[in-house]
This record gives structure tokens, sequence and C-alpha cells, in this order.
């Protein structure tokens, strides 16, 4: 599998850390690689942010249209409505860019995977399963593929991973309830994860990504 194309953001010292931040469904990289100047991130961080493209592909919700997109989506049912096999292609596309980064001499536990919308249940779906430790997982107005379940073959690495969940208190395309669904899963299983609303529908805030900043540099310290 050839890797994704991605738009990277080098810090302006030798990366020591990553972020690699999935978008949302017919979005692209460039959707969200202009957040990294408002997350208030000290001028001497080390981080460096990956923003991948998704694949094109046919979205059967949207008529069959060909958008980027990680997995099809069939039915607005929150239980049917992330295809699953499509799920794990994707899967193995942001493994492939977390390796790459291993590679290139960035611990898996200085990797942060996050992700938006379709990006986000991709963010909580790969992060679970990872077999070795990252630094976080953060998943945004997103929701799990199952529903209420978590994915099966889940990784002991990452039980203990600090998990940040936002949600838009008027999201209209991912409902409130489908965030906390996955919320109350992940609390069942004795996961680390916080969860936080935003007065926003589908979207992000400034001074939500101002907590974003604060957060990442917790993890990434």
């Amino acid at each position: 599998m050839s890797s994704l194309d991605k738009i990277v953001i080098e810090p302006q010292t030798p990366a020591t850390a990553c972020v690699i931040w999935l978008h949302g469904l017919g979005d692209s990289g460039a959707g969200f690689a202009p957040v990294v100047p408002v997350l208030g991130l000290p001028s001497d961080h080390r981080i460096r942010f990956v923003f991948p493209h998704a694949p094109e592909q046919a979205v059967t919700i949207n008529g069959g249209f060909v958008m980027r997109s990680w997995y099809d989506i069939k039915s607005m049912d929150l239980h049917d409505r992330a295809d699953l096999q499509g799920v794990m292609a994707s899967e193995q596309a942001v493994k492939q860019l977390i390796n790459e980064q291993i590679a290139q001499g960035i611990n898996a536990d200085k990797i942060v995977l996050a992700g938006f919308s379709q990006g986000g249940v991709m963010s909580l779906f790969t992060g679970l399963r990872f077999e070795q430790r990252l630094a976080g997982i953060m998943a945004l107005s997103c929701y799990l593929p199952g529903g209420e379940a978590l994915p099966e073959q889940l990784s002991e690495a990452n039980r203990s991973t600090p998990i940040l969940q936002h949600h838009g208190e008027q999201d209209d395309v991912v409902p409130l309830f489908a965030g906390k669904m996955a919320y109350d899963a992940l609390i069942a299983a004795h996961y680390q994860t916080t969860w936080s609303t935003y007065p926003m529908a589908h979207s992000v805030l400034p001074n939500q990504l101002t907590d974003i900043g604060q957060w990442l540099q917790h993890q990434l310290n």
C-alpha cells in the first residue's frame, strides 16, 4: 500500500513528537492544517503535524458521489453508519502513517492520533487497536463505528492512553448522543477519557482549539 498524500508542518526545531490529524468526510488535510498557529503552542514547540488526505471513493448516503472519505457511509443509523470493511482498510493506511513517524525517529509514545468526525472515528478505532502505546487519542465530533460497542481486538498497550473527546451541543451531523455513547462505552471499560461539549454545530471553535493545544502540550512534553 502506498502512503497517503499529506500536508506536513514541521516545527522550527527538529521534531521530537507528532500529531497525525485526520479530517472529516469530503474534506482534505488542508481543512485542518490552518489550525496549528491557533493552538497557542509555544514558539519553541517540537511537534510535527501531519494532515493526511483520505482516499477518494463513492459515498452511499451522498448518492454515490465520489469524495474524500475514510470509509463509506451506508445509512444514518448509528449502528450501521460506518462500513467496517472500509474502516479497517483505512486503519491500515493510518497505521502506516504512524509507522512512518516511528521510522523517522519519533517514538510511538510521542505520537497523538487525532481526528474530526469520520477522522475521529478512525482515530478512536485505530488508536484503541494500535499495538504500541500512543501519547494520546483525540476524537472530535465523532462516534464509535459499533455505536455503543468498542472495537474488537483492543490493544493492551493503549488501555491507559489519555483520550480527549469533544462534541458540539448543536451538532446536526453527528448527534451529541452518539459522541456521549462512545464516551460511556470507554468509561465503562475504564479508559482514561475526558469529555467536553461546546456551544457549536459540527465544527471547531477558537477557544476549543486553545484547549486542544494545552492538552497536546501536556501529552507531548
